[in-house]
């Protein structure tokens, strides 16, 4: 196992405008490899959340399949927009009803204009019976027309860098999505390359 066996998607969450009313919505997914910030953490992992957003505002909770139990995260924050400006700023937490991983906690921050965006995570890694360690996590991504490309890494006591390039669409109502990952040995002890495919389901629930 990794010392940084990190988990997740989820800071995007938090982007977008203030919605007039509440607005809560579930979702369904599955990868054919997870990995989260450029690290592997589990082949054919399925995964499910559900989110509450109100007036910029918001909470949720999503869990994976990590073979070795769940991965269960918590988060929340606050998010908005100014012309092509927007702005967002929350709390993650990735727990674990196993032993695949100890618990990450987190501040997010992010912005972006136009088809750029910029987020940061400042945080804390319980680490089992080490010492707690710190992190930054760094991205810097532009999308258009469903193509992405991402290149991040992270500082402190975790270091390394990982490139991402993907498209996302929708196929008869499913989320669907295609990325290439590589990651340098610095990150995940030797270099890494992936392709994973994606495939997804969100439901208004209101």
């Amino acid at each position: 196992m990794n010392t940084f066996s990190r988990t997740t998607l989820i800071a995007t969450f938090f982007l977008g405008s203030a919605v007039a009313q509440a607005d809560v919505s579930a979702n369904l997914g599955f990868a054919s490899e997870y990995y989260y910030r450029g690290i592997f953490q589990e082949s054919s992992s399925a995964s499910g959340g559900i989110d509450y957003e109100s007036n910029g505002f918001s909470v949720g909770t999503w869990a994976a399949d990590v073979g070795d139990g769940l991965e269960v995260d918590l988060y929340g924050g606050y998010g908005g927009e100014s012309g092509d400006f927007s702005y967002s700023i929350g709390f993650t937490g990735y727990y674990y009803t196993g032993d695949f991983d100890d618990t990450y906690q987190e501040i997010n921050l992010g912005a972006g204009y136009g088809v750029f965006s910029f987020d940061v995570a400042l945080g804390r890694y319980d680490n089992f019976d080490g010492p707690t360690l710190d992190y930054t996590y760094y991205s810097i991504s532009a999308e258009k027309n469903g193509f992405y490309g991402k290149y991040a890494g992270f500082s402190q006591d975790f270091e390394g860098e990982y490139v991402e390039l993907g498209y996302g669409t929708t196929v008869a109502e499913l989320d669907v999505g295609l990325s290439l990952i590589f990651s340098n040995s610095d990150l995940v002890g030797e270099s890494d390359e992936a392709v994973v495919f994606t495939i997804g389901k969100s439901f208004d629930i209101n």
